[in-house]
């Protein structure tokens, strides 16, 4: 008995040590598996502001954008997520050393491309906060707070513009009101649905028994050829023909040619819905003629006419700029993208109704979970797409008030002054010339040579690391666009772009040209340069070549631009020409010369 009684007490012991293992290894799991607490948030979270404000001060340190090839990132990260919780320090290591140094820097002092990246620590905080509330503000009653302050900051900022009374929702007898979107692509968007249903609704009559589609051929879109490609995508999303229009010699889309095709479509049976106009467009920043094309909207009862200002209509902040909007008075909507040119960071896109209940007639969709008994307040879930928002107006407040309307001015003023210098440099070298009005931040420029030339030397540029900027085609040329972005650009960022951009067209036709290289007796250690691979052209120049049929079948298409898709040109003619140029110059070249002689090389377009 006394035997069996051990054999228990010892197997009891056994389990015993079990289950203390199975307990120790239990809380190293855990504490593997630990979720971040306060006093850790509280720790890494200073650690993330000190990298922040690093980054900013030195980002001039860093190459503007990475020279990487897709899919180069897989190789550099594990295939599966890890099964155990890592530490933060490797975290940020990785952000250091994989991550930042492939990115493109839009706030960077030499970022030339595109239209600016708003961004300023009082919007960074904004955001940090709304992503600490974590709210999902798709009615009053889920957020009352996030909702009321979205229409005070909205009514401000049309305040601050000078906008019609009717956009604002404080206005005395105003049925409008303003609303903050994704993106100007989703202001597009919902207006024309809104076009669409009013339109829809007019031909319907009382035929409520017959199903919309029935009327989609029918409905008409318009725009001018330089409209951003957000209107082509609108149009195909709400199933609406669009027709691109041409503009005049400047790029302004008028009013005449807006009348000419609207009674061609009118003869025709045919119902026009939705007309968009520009101000600032992508290419060029052209300011099309408001004034003519509302006079033109106002004579045909079912068309809605949307101003598309996403980069130039925060510039209305400015007096001096206000004559661009005459004309906004005929607008049935309107938007702008403070994540452009207020400062506020991406996502955030004002727009503003003249008839809050029109766009909503046309959204709304109402379940009975979503339902509440404060009937007389706002729920921005009926203004757009999702169902679900962020609560951006807090960044846009913190803007508001950080900045005030004259420290704004300020910020748009100098980002003017500094354009309207480098035009002026542009303009000092006969090898150069300026292909746009310069009203705002861009200004559009190119060497007095072939497009292939000017894209080699964008090419360079971009090559280069040292500076980024993106083409267009304007006026049937390919341009280099040279934006002001940086908040705290100086004279100093813009003229040392300059110098290096002459560098750089020196190579660039030194390449070209390399018998007049030679002749000029370049010291025995310089080497002339070399001509860019075609490959390497193309990329960087931000085209792609194509056969003359493909070109021509795609441009069939409205295509409008979007300002980052690749420019497609012609390759069969420019190609036979360089290879005729190649074979001459391999000819006379000896056997240990500098130069390249691989075709493709010299057939770069």
């Amino acid at each position: 008995m006394v035997k069996a009684n051990r054999h228990i007490s010892e197997y009891q012991s056994g389990e015993k040590c079990k289950d203390i293992q199975n307990l120790f290894a239990k809380t190293i799991e855990e504490k593997q598996c630990h979720t971040m607490n306060t006093e850790e948030f509280r720790k890494y979270g200073k650690q993330m502001i000190d990298y922040i404000c690093e980054y900013g001060q030195t980002i001039d340190e860093r190459d503007v954008a990475p020279t990487v090839d897709p899919g180069f990132l897989r190789k550099l990260l594990p295939e599966e997520a890890p099964q155990k919780g890592e530490d933060f320090k490797r975290m940020l290591d990785d952000v250091e050393t994989k991550i930042m140094p492939n990115m493109v820097h839009w706030n960077h002092p030499r970022f030339f491309a595109y239209f600016p990246a708003g961004n300023s620590y009082p919007s960074i905080l904004g955001d940090m906060l709304s992503s600490a509330i974590g709210s999902i503000g798709f009615s009053w009653a889920s957020s009352p707070a996030a909702t009321e302050l979205e229409t005070i900051v909205l009514d401000w900022y049309a305040k601050a513009l000078d906008l019609p009374c009717f956009f604002r929702s404080d206005a005395k007898g105003s049925k409008g009101g303003g609303v903050l979107q994704g993106s100007a692509s989703e202001c597009a968007l919902v207006c024309m649905m809104a076009a669409r249903a009013r339109a829809i609704k007019e031909l319907k009559g009382n035929h409520h028994d017959v199903h919309d589609s029935v009327y989609l051929p029918q409905l008409v879109a318009y725009s001018s050829k330089e409209a951003h490609s957000s209107i082509e995508k609108a149009a195909k999303m709400a199933i609406v023909k669009l027709r691109a229009l041409d503009t005049d010699c400047r790029g302004v889309f008028r009013g005449d040619t807006l009348r000419q095709a609207i009674q061609e479509d009118l003869a025709q049976g045919l119902t026009p819905c939705f007309v968009v106009a520009t101000v600032g467009t992508t290419s060029a920043c052209v300011f099309d003629n408001l004034v003519e094309i509302g006079q033109v909207c106002r004579e045909v009862r079912s068309i809605w006419f949307h101003v598309d200002g996403a980069y130039a209509g925060n510039s209305f902040i400015l007096p001096e700029m206000r004559r661009f909007k005459e004309g906004l008075e005929y607008a049935d909507s309107f938007n702008t993208n403070p994540n452009k040119l207020l400062l506020t960071n991406f996502d955030c896109s004002a727009m503003w109704v003249k008839d809050v209940k029109l766009l909503t007639t046309a959204l709304a969709v109402d379940p009975l979970y979503l339902q509440h008994e404060h009937s007389s307040a706002i729920d921005y879930r009926h203004y757009g797409i999702p169902l679900s928002r962020r609560f951006r107006a807090l960044k846009l407040w913190f803007v508001f008030r950080s900045y005030g309307i004259v420290g704004l001015q300020k910020y748009i003023r100098n980002h003017i002054a500094l354009a309207k210098r480098f035009e002026t440099l542009v303009n000092s070298d006969d090898r150069f010339e300026v292909r746009n009005d310069v009203n705002l931040g861009l200004v559009c420029f190119r060497l007095k040579q072939q497009d292939r030339i000017n894209r080699d030397l964008l090419a360079r540029i971009n090559q280069s690391g040292k500076f980024h900027m993106t083409p267009a085609m304007v006026r049937g040329k390919y341009i280099i666009r040279f934006c002001v972005t940086y908040e705290h650009a100086t004279e100093e960022h813009i003229d040392y772009a300059w110098e290096e951009i002459k560098n750089y067209a020196e190579e660039t036709l030194a390449a070209e040209c390399p018998e007049e290289v030679q002749e000029q007796a370049l010291p025995a250690t310089k080497k002339p340069p070399k001509k860019l691979t075609r490959s390497m052209s193309t990329r960087f120049s931000f085209t792609r070549s194509v056969s003359r049929e493909i070109f021509e079948r795609q441009n069939s298409r409205s295509q409008l631009t979007d300002g980052c898709t690749p420019i497609v040109i012609v390759d069969t003619d420019d190609i036979l020409e360089s290879l005729q140029r190649a074979s001459r110059m391999n000819g006379e070249r000896s056997s240990n010369d500098t130069y390249d002689t691989d075709s493709t090389e010299e057939a770069s377009n």
